[in-house]
């Protein structure tokens, strides 16, 4: 009979646990130094190991012959726990035997020596679906076992135990196992299973697994059903990644407010078998990558998706703002309640769409804080500038210059002669400061696409364009022509809006110059030019 890889390639070692160093260390530094606890508690996320170290750790203390804190794996004990023929190794499963008869017997049993082994362990899984009279049957046997009673305790919903069953026990958590650990697994299995796994497929798995290796495994023996060469494609297609058009249509028909497309969506794939409550919630999915990616300078580990995929949720979660999709994701999370307190699903997602496409149907706060957005990025308010005749400083000249290209006249000239020699020496040390102290600008894309609610032309010059912020400055990378257009004053304040509508302040315009190296000149060349002015001939060879 085919056994399923995460049974066959379970642990038999604690060194063969994978990213679980604070439990299988400590175990095996105890063990060693003799220190056995009466009562262990494991938690943590399901598919962690919990169940996997509590055998190990059954097996260890009864082994014949334990090598450094670990069970030999060759004597009786060993190979009796693994095919369950020790009878003093006993695993419960709490969620069927929950009762306090279930605990009775149990206590009743515990006072019997071991038949075969040292130790009489019992293993019981996800303890806390005891019921109160289990967990006071289990107290008393659990403050004080008998000398060669063991129990390990391993639950997923620590926080459904009591406080008295917590204190007796010595507690180990469990962490989510990071995607780098569990590639290295998969791709170890692979291995040995004679098939391929490509390095991005298997980094998707092990993000699909959300931290849980047992369930990587079985999506790779899934993908291994499929075909023996696992690429990203075999794993969107069992998976089932691949096919969210829809949510990126449903997204486009909130984002222009077209109802009737939306209602036509959701009639198709209702008309496809398509659950509501899980459209419902593959939504709320979407929203949240939209919402992390647009609050996070690098979203891409915390999302689970293709790379084509997430560039495309980036174009969508630039063009959107952060108001609209807080609002959209409320929406379905309140929509998903409703349908699971019994309300009829596919009204409940049209009535939320209409909502979403309308935000003026909905009264909730987040669709107030929506609109009154949307009136501020549409109106045309006067921002705050300082006006150019209170700008007589030096960096506000030079700011202004190079975006209008301007010349003084013959009378600024004479008005600026006493200064001739000072002045620009200032200037040209300040620009140089604020060049070298330039820092990328981040959000320079999100300020283009508002920008074309002002003005599509300036917006398509700075297409490809980059920006920069230093200080009370940003420094725009772009070609002459974009400079071009913003001559007119009215032009350099719909920038000015845009960037600060995205970044909250108020900053002066200047061009970016981008630094080039100084070549350092030859000594010898500078002497042969100098000799050459004095009129020396000069033997070149």
């Amino acid at each position: 009979m085919y056994q399923v890889l995460y049974r066959k390639w379970r642990p038999r070692f604690f060194a063969d646990v994978v990213g679980q160093p604070q439990v299988t260390v400590t175990l095996k530094k105890e063990l060693q130094s003799g220190r056995i606890a009466h009562a262990y508690l494991f938690t943590g996320s399901r598919g962690t190991g919990k169940t996997t170290c509590a055998k190990i750790l059954a097996k260890a203390v009864n082994c014949l012959n334990p090598q450094d804190g670990d069970p030999c794996g060759e004597c009786e004990i060993c190979q009796g726990v693994d095919n369950g023929s020790v009878m003093d190794i006993v695993e419960i499963d709490a969620a069927s035997n929950n009762g306090v008869e279930n605990i009775r017997t149990l206590r009743e049993e515990a006072n019997f020596t071991p038949a075969a082994a040292k130790y009489r362990v019992y293993i019981i899984d996800e303890v806390h679906m005891l019921s109160v009279g289990a967990f006071n049957a289990l107290l008393k046997t659990l403050e004080e076992p008998p000398a060669h009673v063991i129990f390990i305790l391993a639950t997923t919903e620590v926080h459904k135990l009591p406080a008295t069953i917590l204190s007796r026990c010595q507690r180990f958590d469990f962490r989510r196992i990071a995607p780098e650990s569990i590639l290295e697994r998969l791709t170890y299995v692979t291995e040995q299973e004679g098939a391929q796994l490509d390095p991005q497929a298997g980094l998707l798995i092990a993000r699909l697994a959300d931290g849980a290796l047992r369930d990587a495994l079985s999506l790779l023996d899934q993908c291994m059903g499929r075909s023996r060469e696992i690429t990203v494609e075999v794993v969107n297609q069992t998976a089932g990644l691949a096919g969210k058009e829809h949510l990126f249509a449903l997204t486009d028909a909130i984002r222009n407010r077209d109802s009737a497309c939306a209602m036509e969506l959701i009639d198709g794939l209702h008309r496809e078998s398509k659950d509501m409550a899980r459209l419902c919630e593959e939504l709320s999915a979407h929203f949240r990558n939209l919402m992390l990616i647009k609050t996070m300078k690098d979203a891409r580990p915390l999302i689970v998706t293709t790379d084509e995929e997430f560039e495309r949720m980036t174009q969508v979660a630039v063009a959107t703002p952060l108001p609209e999709i807080l609002h959209c994701l409320d929406a379905m999370q309140s929509a998903l309640e409703r349908m699971y307190r019994g309300g009829d699903r596919r009204t409940e997602m049209e009535m939320t769409m209409i909502k979403l496409c309308s935000p003026e149907l909905d009264s909730s706060m987040d669709a107030i804080v929506r609109r009154i957005t949307a009136l501020e990025r549409g109106a045309s308010v006067q921002r705050a500038s300082i006006p150019p005749t209170t700008m007589p400083t030096a960096l506000t000249k030079t700011e202004e210059r190079p975006v209008m290209q301007e010349q003084p006249s013959s009378v600024e000239k004479e008005q600026v002669k006493p200064t001739v020699q000072e002045t620009p020496t200032k200037q040209a040390r300040s620009m140089e400061e604020i060049q070298e102290n330039a820092q990328r600008l981040t959000s320079w894309p999100e300020i283009l696409q508002e920008l074309r609610g002002y003005s599509q032309s300036i917006a398509a010059a700075f297409t490809g364009s980059a920006a920069y912020v230093s200080g009370d400055y940003v420094l725009i990378d772009a070609k002459d022509m974009a400079f071009e257009l913003l001559r007119r004053s009215s032009q350099r304040d719909k920038m000015r809006d845009a960037i600060r509508q995205v970044t909250g302040r108020v900053y002066k315009l200047g061009p970016y110059k981008k630094q080039e190296k100084k070549e350092e000149n030859d000594p010898l060349t500078e002497l042969a030019g100098l000799a050459e002015e004095a009129g020396i001939e000069v033997i070149k060879k």
